[in-house]
């Protein structure tokens, strides 16, 4: 059930109108299904994700990997090793695309790293350290406390302990969810979990195949979407409440052109120094706190 909180109550006369209702969330093919007889189908994510840790969730052989895909485990990404495109590995591809799992593929040095140079048959996968939730279950949250949304989007941030001090901030702070995509993003690792300092076992965190998509359906049920950028108007002169969702850009790039254009408004932090720029967790905490003071202490 869909309740638009813009109707509700929210003062309208900020940032562009919400779009037009698409009918879901839009789900991107991760990796085309392989066929046995020509191994030119099986084509894999050619994106090379750089932010590689060895962590204790990591699965590597074919069976391990397999048995992980046909249980209820939550998988984050699956590499394969270049090259390897025959007999289980097809299996492992097949199942993998109708579970909506990226599939990456790398050097066998890459995966001899990751493993320690175990035995791992040119498979590896990263299993997530807790479960996801949905959007629908973040914004089911909100309204089970009967509180306006307050969600903290993030636009394919690849730092495990930014991820982390992130979800332990959006946490602290009152946030109901934390919005993360399915590639070219860290997942929910053992390290993200420690970063976390145990916050993670409180906050739900959704992964969404496109983040713009989605940022699109939450400005249909009425949130208004502030974009964290250098070029927007300055934080504290922006009005922050009401149902909200903040969006936070990679440590490197910032967020995306073409996510900031479905924002409905750009904010930026003051910067006096010769360093015009920040760690993305502390961005974020600066704009998550910015939300709570204008909520609670105006």
């Amino acid at each position: 059930m869909k309740y638009d909180y813009k109707s509700a109550g929210k003062k309208g006369n900020k940032g562009n109108k919400a779009p037009k209702k698409s009918n879901a969330f839009e789900e991107t093919k991760e990796i085309k299904a392989p066929k046995a007889r020509d191994n030119r189908r099986n084509k894999v994510d050619r994106f090379v994700d750089e932010t590689f840790e060895i962590d204790e969730n990591v699965l590597f052989g074919r069976n391990s990997v397999m048995e992980a895909l046909k249980g209820t485990r939550e998988i984050d990404k699956i590499f394969v090793q270049k090259g390897e495109k025959e007999g289980s590995v097809i299996k492992i591809l097949s199942l993998a695309r109708s579970k909506g799992v990226v599939v990456q593929e790398v050097e066998k040095a890459k995966l001899d790293e990751l493993t320690g140079r175990e035995k791992h048959q040119g498979v590896l996968a990263y299993v997530a350290a807790h479960e996801y939730a949905s959007v629908d279950e973040i914004l089911e949250e909100a309204r089970a406390k009967g509180e306006q949304p307050f969600v903290v989007i993030l636009d394919n941030i690849q730092d495990p302990h930014n991820l982390g001090a992130i979800i332990r901030t959006a946490h602290n702070a009152g946030a109901h969810g934390v919005i993360i995509p399915k590639r070219r993003a860290v997942g929910l690792t053992g390290t993200v979990s420690k970063s976390s300092a145990g916050a993670l076992e409180y906050m739900k965190v959704a992964k969404v195949s496109n983040i713009v998509q989605t940022i699109r359906e939450l400005k249909e049920q009425g949130l208004w979407i502030a974009c964290a950028d250098m070029d927007g108007k300055t934080l504290y002169e922006e009005e922050l409440t009401g149902p909200i969702g903040i969006v936070v850009g990679s440590e490197g790039e910032g967020v995306s052109k073409l996510t900031k254009d479905n924002c409905d408004y750009i904010v930026s932090v003051p910067m006096y120094g010769k360093v015009t720029s920040l760690n993305a967790s502390v961005a974020a905490s600066l704009m998550v706190y910015e939300v709570v003071r204008q909520r609670n202490f105006k």
